[in-house]
This record gives C-alpha cells, structure tokens and sequence, in this order.
C-alpha cells in the first residue's frame, strides 16, 4: 500500500514539473515571438558578419604660402571583396571573372595586379630575374609545397592544377596565375580586399557595372591619386609615394609586430596599432618628404563592417571611420623654388660647351634667422609627374638626374672654408685683423714639400692681412694660420660652424668628412704635416655637401648662431582647420668669436662682393667667399683633372636674411657668381612683392 502511494506521489511530481517547464518555455516563447520579436527577427536574419579596412586619405604637401604642390585627385579602383568574391573552392567560377576582366583590361591597355615569378619566352617558361623572394614563397609548403630546385616549368605545371587551369591556354593560364599569386601575396581575405586595378577610366568602370551580376564581388571604390602641379619643383625634396616592396613590408611588419608584444597595451591601443599597420598593398613613401613625413601624412585607416543575412543579401556599415593625413607645409615658396631652378639650369647648360666632362650642380638657400629652406636645387632633375613611367631610364642615365646633390653630394670646399679658418686665428691669436703676412706665391715652410698661392688679383709680394687675405684668397696667408693652428684647432672651429656634421634636415643626407689624421688612419693612409696647411684652404680630405655650406655661411651671417636646417614650416589638420605643429628655430650650438674677430672676417668677404659687377645692381652689399677645389675623373678612359666651383654668401650683409650655397661641378669659381647674383635678384624682388618671372598653379588656401 505504501509503495502504491509512493508511485502517485512521484508521478504527481514528475506531472507538476513537466508542466513546470512547459510552462518556462512557453513564456520564454512569447518573449522572444512577442516581447522582443523585432530583436530576435533582426538576428534571425544576420547570419554572419566580417570587418575590412578602409584607407585613410592622405594628407597633401604644400609650399610656404599654402599653394598645394603635392595633392589628391579622385580616381577608381578596382578591387575584389573577398565577401562577395566567389570562393576558393569555386575555381570555375573565379577563373571565369578573372580571365574575363584580364581580357577587358588588356584590350583596353590597363595595367592590373600580376606579379607571378614566371615568364613565357620562345624557349619555354623561365622565372623572372630578381625574382628570388617571390620564388622561395612559390614553392614554399604554405603554397605550391615543391622542391627547392623545382623549375619554372614545374610551378607553373603546379599553378595549372592548383587553380584548375586546364581549359586555358598557357599565355590565359599564365596570366590568371599571375593574378592569383598577387592575391596570395595580398593575403586576399574579408579583412584585406585585393587591388585589382587603380585609375580606372570611367568607360571600363561602367561595363563593370552593367556586367555586376556576372562580375561577383568585383567592386568599384572612389580613391586618390598623387598629384603634382608642377612635377618639376623640388622633386628631390617632395619624393615620391608608390607600393610597398617585399623588403619595406617585411621592415613595417617586423616594426608592427615589435609593438605588438608590448604586454601592457590595451585593447584600444591595439585596436590603434592595428589600424596604423600595413598590408602588403599598401602604399607608402618612398624617399622625400613623403618618407620623412609618412606617419603624419598617412592617416589611420577605418573599419567596414558586412553582415550577410538568411535571404543571402549584404549589407555594409562604417563601424570605425578613417583618420585622414594631416597636411604638412613646407618651408619652399613654389615660385622662388621655380626661379632658382631655372637659374641653376640655364648657367649648367651654358656651361656644357666649355667641358668636356659632365657638369652638374646644386643650389641651397636658407633664412639665416632660423635656417629654414627657402629653395634646393639639384642639377639635372627630373619630372616627378612621369617618374615612374621613366623609371628605368632615370636609373641609367650617367648623369645620375635622380641623386640629391644637395644634400647627399660631399665636395672638397676649396676656399669656402677659409672664413672660418680666418675666425679660428684670429679667436687663438695666430694673427690679429692688422697682422701682416707677406704672399711669396710659393710657400717653402716644408723642406720636401711646396705649396703655390695663385695670386688672385695681382697680391703677389704684398702683405696680406685678414680682410685682403679672404678678399684676394691668398693661400699663403691660410697656409701659415693653418700651420699654426693646428689640425685639432682648425677642425674644432670648423665643426662649430657645422662642417663634417649632418644639418639635421628632416631628409636623408650625407655626414661630410673632416680631415684629420685619424680620418686618414681610417681610410687606410697616412696623415703628413703638409696636409695641414692644404686643409686651411678646404683641399685635403675635407668633403661637405652643399646644405652644410648654405648651413655654415648662415651661421656666419646672424653672428654665430647655428640652428637645425628644416624644410618642414608646420602641419595642418586633414580638414585645414588646426595648426597641429609648428617648427620652431632650434639652437645646435654657437660659434664663440668675437665681435672684431667676425667684423674683420665679414669685411673681407663684403670686400669680395663689392668686386664683382654682378652684384652691382643688387639693392643691398653681398658677403661672399667662392671656392675651387680640383678633383681628377676619367674621361673616354682617361684621367683628366677638373676643378669644381663654389660660393657661399649672404645678404644684405649689414642686415642678413638669406645665405645662399652653390656648387656647380667641373668648371670654375667664377661661374657660380651670376647664379648667386641672380638669386638674390628673385629673392630681393619677391620680397618686395614684384610680379615673379615664374607662377605655378594658384593659392588655394
């Protein structure tokens, strides 16, 4: 009897709880179904969902008056999304899209992504040459999984089953090969889109459209395009912005990855760290101000969200916005810049008939307030607006159009430095302004050795003192302060006014060399007691680049004060609206001289300007120094001596504002005279607010 009331009691229970949970699932049940039906219908619906980046716009490259030198124009990009983009598995259906876009590309003469290791000759297939890196990835077990010595033959054999290549021919078969390996490389996936093609004319863009239904997942997106105004202006200095090559996206990707292992980062700065990253198809700076200032330039990158739903439809939200480039402004005045060019140019040109060797040069003026570049020229140039195009050209022409002489060329100085050697005597009281030393042309201090003085100006058997000696450029004077002095002493005064020493511009340059015996230990020769005497008339070892002489005559002009060489004035907001940063004269040391030692010093180089004609008609007296330094090249296979010629100067010289550098290669001192005379010209009349010779493009801002 008590187990017949047991059993009803647990089966009442087992009732009571079935009834229990019914109950629960019935009331959950009308939550979702009533209470809350929009928000489940709504996930019902979002099956899945995947990020992308989306490129930040990068920020522009003006001149110092806001005129835009460097800017973006619209142009169309054809990429893939790899969320509508047929899948791997769907070999048939890729192969179909990309065959019939590399046909329509190349009907129309389009350039798109192919970078397949692999050519076809008359002999076969061969790899490419330079080609290694692309060439290990191809066999590599993460792709194509073959043996290190598999042949070109072999790959694309492999490529061919890989991608079901079979109905095509080789040369389709090749070509379509080439396009997946771009994408492989590209990491194609949702989080990375495949650039297929960029400016893309509007009549292509519009048959894909048309064609959408069959083209799945090729897509069509509004980017930019590096522009130029004037292709010509300073395309040394704005450099150049291009994709980045296996060596830049393996530096980049290590740096990423460096930060990344940060432990204490949060989530925010990752997700920041991220965004900074590169994909391999990226762009980035290749040399210039668009490498200097990539970071500012680049932006941040954004994030597209795509949700794909039950029905199969996609849609997109912007869930992070990009950060676009700020705009970095430059201390160049597009139109100065434009004229010092063609100054430079027009005498390199002239002079060509007198040489038999290649003549080239560079100019570079600076404020001497802050010494910010008001103009840099290097001779011959090139045309930034058709760079890449030529590219191949440019890098074989022998007179080298690419090189910055400016700031990566290094020169024995010649005379230039004897303003300096000059401060040196007089600071270590080797002589005094009214110290007398008698030219002999031939110096004979040295037993075994003699050094000549060229009597310039007739000087020969005069006392020279300081202000004749820089006027007349009498050897014989500087060889005997030289001798004095000393190298150790001589060089100090020399690096104090910034010689042998990078300027600390914002670009790559060369360091310069400082001659000394530990210089020529270094080099594996032997230091003399007469290299001493030819170092005080900058021959020797000595070898500075044309920015540190504009550097070194500025330091000179304001009295002493060297401050950091810069061409970037200050950085604008993406949307112009702020002054982000702003570049300030920054002190690199001081030149302690004093007043008499720098007043006999500049008026022997104003005793120099006022001798030539060419400064005759300027509206204020020039201080100058020019230089020839003798230099040996080979000629049709002979070694034939040529001399280069320089000048430092600065104006007006009782009120200095801008010092200017020239160095012009094989051929003489005086004929860099005109090109200074006429940059102060252009500069004296800008500032007075005449019309210039030269316009380009117009203020925008």
């Amino acid at each position: 009897m008590k187990q017949k009331f047991n059993f009803k009691v647990r089966a009442a229970a087992l009732v009571v709880a079935i009834v229990f949970f019914i109950s629960l699932f019935c009331a959950d049940l009308f939550r979702i179904q009533v209470v809350e039906r929009e928000k489940y219908a709504s996930k019902k619906l979002s099956l899945s969902s995947n990020t992308s980046k989306i490129a930040a716009v990068r920020g522009e490259i003006l001149d110092s008056s806001g005129r835009p030198l460097v800017y973006n124009t619209a142009s169309n990009t054809v990429y893939f999304d790899a969320s509508y983009f047929p899948s791997a598995s769907q070999k048939d259906k890729r192969n179909s899209i990309v065959s019939s876009l590399i046909k329509l590309f190349d009907s129309k003469g389009i350039e798109y992504s192919a970078s397949l290791p692999i050519e076809f000759s008359g002999e076969g297939f061969a790899f490419t040459e330079n080609s290694d890196s692309d060439k290990s990835y191809l066999i590599s077990k993460d792709y194509l999984n073959l043996n290190v010595y598999a042949t070109a033959q072999n790959c694309f054999d492999a490529l061919v089953e890989y991608y079901a290549l079979e109905e095509f021919s080789g040369e389709e078969a090749l070509k379509i090969a080439s396009v997946y390996f771009a994408m492989k490389r590209a990491d194609f996936s949702t989080y990375n889109p495949f650039t297929f093609a960029e400016n893309v004319p509007d009549e292509t863009v519009l048959i894909l459209k048309e064609q959408s239904r069959f083209y799945e997942g090729v897509e069509i997106r509004i980017d930019t395009v590096r522009t130029y105004y004037d292709g010509t202006i300073a395309p040394h200095i704005l450099g150049f912005y291009d994709f980045l090559n296996a060596d830049e996206y393996k530096s980049v990707t290590e740096q990423y990855n460096q930060k990344l292992e940060n432990g204490n980062l949060t989530d925010a700065e990752k997700q920041d760290l991220m965004l900074s990253s590169y994909a391999i198809t990226d762009k980035i700076g290749k040399f210039g101000i668009e490498s200097a200032m990539e970071e500012t330039l680049r932006g941040k990158s954004g994030i597209m969200t795509t949700v794909t739903n039950a029905d199969g439809t996609k849609t997109r939200t912007v869930t992070t916005a990009p950060q676009n480039g700020s705009n970095v402004v430059l201390t160049l005045n597009a139109d100065f810049q434009k004229q010092a060019q063609n100054i430079l140019y027009s005498r390199i040109e002239s002079l060509k008939e007198e040489s038999d060797a290649e003549t080239a040069g560079s100019i570079v003026v600076l404020d001497v307030n802050d010494f910010s570049v008001l103009a840099c020229v290097t001779y011959p140039s090139y045309d930034l607006s058709s760079y890449k195009e030529n590219i191949v050209e440019l890098n074989t022409d022998k007179t080298a159009p690419l090189w910055n002489r400016a700031l990566r060329s290094t020169y024995a100085p010649g005379s230039t430095v004897k303003p300096a050697v000059a401060i040196a005597g007089l600071e270590e009281g080797i002589v005094k302004p009214d110290t007398g030393i008698k030219c002999h042309v031939l110096y004979t201090y040295f037993p075994d050795t003699t050094f000549q003085c060229y009597n310039n100006n007739g000087h020969a058997g005069t006392e020279q003192t300081v202000v004749t000696a820089i006027r007349n450029s009498c050897n014989t004077y500087f060889y005997e302060v030289g001798r004095q002095l000393g190298i150790s002493k001589m060089d100090d005064y020399l690096y104090s006014f910034g010689l042998g020493r990078k300027t600390g511009v914002e670009l790559t340059e060369a360091e310069g060399v400082i001659a000394g015996p530990e210089e020529r230990k270094a080099a594996g020769g032997i230091w003399y007691p007469g290299d001493v005497v030819q170092a005080a008339i900058g021959q020797s070892d000595h070898l500075f680049t044309p920015i540190q002489l504009a550097s070194y005559v500025a330091t000179l002009a304001n009295g002493g004060t060297k401050y950091r060489t810069h061409f970037v004035k200050a950085v604008k907001s993406a949307d112009y609206s702020k002054t982000l940063y702003e570049t300030q004269p920054e002190i690199l040391g001081k030149v302690n001289a004093s007043e008499t030692s720098k007043a006999a010093v500049k008026k022997g180089m104003v005793a120099l300007g006022d001798s030539y004609l060419a400064f005759k008609d300027l509206p204020c007296s020039v201080a100058c120094k020019t230089g020839t330094a003798q230099r040996k090249q080979k000629v049709n296979g002979k070694e034939v001596e040529y001399t280069n010629g320089f000048m430092i100067a600065y104006a007006p010289a009782d009120n200095p504002q801008i010092a200017v550098a020239v160095a012009i290669e094989n051929t003489k001192s005086s004929s860099t005279v005109t090109c200074v005379a006429e940059i102060l010209k252009a500069y004296f009349e800008q500032k007075e607010g005449a019309t210039p010779s030269q316009t380009v493009g117009s203020v925008l801002r």
